[in-house]
């Protein structure tokens, strides 16, 4: 077990990059060795992130040093890859936040290969890996609603909504993210065809061999963070059965709580939690979940994976009160 972990945090300006460095700085047993961003460089990052004024003096930098023993990627998808060509960090272990190493065909790396870092699953690979593909937000929604029915061999077609707020989009500015769109608006978009599929399929089909098709339509929120979603599917179970299934599944995650009680999104933001809620209609089991897209749905779950791999007790620096008003 490390009790002092020298982090470094690629991509800190963004949104992922800015909760990365909230939570390293109020952990305790980690330090940020260095936030870098090229378009920063030199400015404190209470620049960026003005919630940060008064709490620290660390400064963006466009250097990056080797004497770290994490490494956080907080960059945009498809950049990571090309980042990792170009910068070799020794013995740190890595934490990718994109997706640029999640999916099997794409986990390779140096000598070894990117484990996929959902706890719920993988957690005993995770403790001993070296690099980390840190699942998407919507995936790791999606993942949590249905495992308990693949680990069985229960799951048939699947349908799901899900709604996400605008930080699921990240910084950069665009239509979809700009306030006059986005307030008292709701739309879909990538309709049964969200970057994400592949991955939840993946994991689901590693539990059920064959798993079946999953229908997914995601829309556009009009608040800044969370995600909640709503599955159905068959699975031949009654109520008390499909409880029990769950809650057994889940014992042993410290994030994941099935509640009898319908759940919402305050719940969640600002939490690393994910909540579960079943609701059995007619032949229908219907799983609502719902996380914090920056916390559980990124940068919290990779602090909950940085601990894992070193040693430490999971929720470590992750004990995180709700905003519910």
């Amino acid at each position: 077990m490390k009790s002092n972990i020298k982090a470094g945090i690629v991509g800190a300006a963004g949104y992922t990059g800015g909760e990365t460095l909230r939570l390293l700085l109020n952990h305790p047993s980690a330090e940020i060795v260095f936030a870098h961003s090229r378009s920063h460089a030199g400015a404190p990052v209470y620049a960026v992130h003005t919630d940060l004024l008064g709490d620290t003096e660390l400064q963006f930098t466009s250097d990056l040093s080797a004497d770290v023993d994490v490494i956080f990627l907080c960059l945009g998808h498809g950049e990571s890859k090309p980042f990792l060509n170009d910068h070799r960090f020794g013995k740190a272990k890595i934490i990718d936040l994109s997706q640029d190493f999640r999916l099997r065909d794409t986990a390779a790396y140096e000598e070894g290969a990117f484990v996929y870092g959902l706890p719920e699953v993988n957690k005993e690979r995770i403790s001993r890996a070296q690099y980390v593909a840190n699942p998407g937000c919507f995936a790791t929604a999606l993942q949590l609603a249905l495992l308990p029915l693949a680990a069985k061999g229960l799951l048939q077609e699947v349908h799901v909504t899900g709604i996400t707020g605008s930080t699921g989009a990240g910084q950069k500015l665009q239509a979809s993210t700009h306030f006059s769109r986005r307030e008292n608006n709701i739309e879909a978009y990538k309709s049964l065809a969200h970057q994400h599929l592949n991955e939840v399929m993946e994991t689901l089909s590693s539990l059920q061999t064959g798993a079946r098709k999953l229908n997914f339509i995601p829309w556009r929120g009009d608040f800044t963070r969370g995600i909640y979603i709503s599955a159905y599917t068959e699975c031949g179970l009654d109520k008390e059965q499909a409880y029990e299934l769950y809650r057994s599944f889940y014992a042993p995650a410290i994030f994941t709580t099935v509640s009898r009680e319908m759940i919402n999104l305050k719940q969640v933001v600002n939490t690393n939690k994910c909540l579960l809620h079943l609701e059995l209609i007619d032949d229908k089991l219907v799983i609502h979940a719902t996380i914090d897209n920056l916390l559980k749905g990124a940068a919290g779950q990779a602090v909950q994976n940085m601990n894992l791999m070193f040693g430490l007790p999971e929720d470590e620096g992750l004990k995180l009160k709700a905003n519910v008003f």
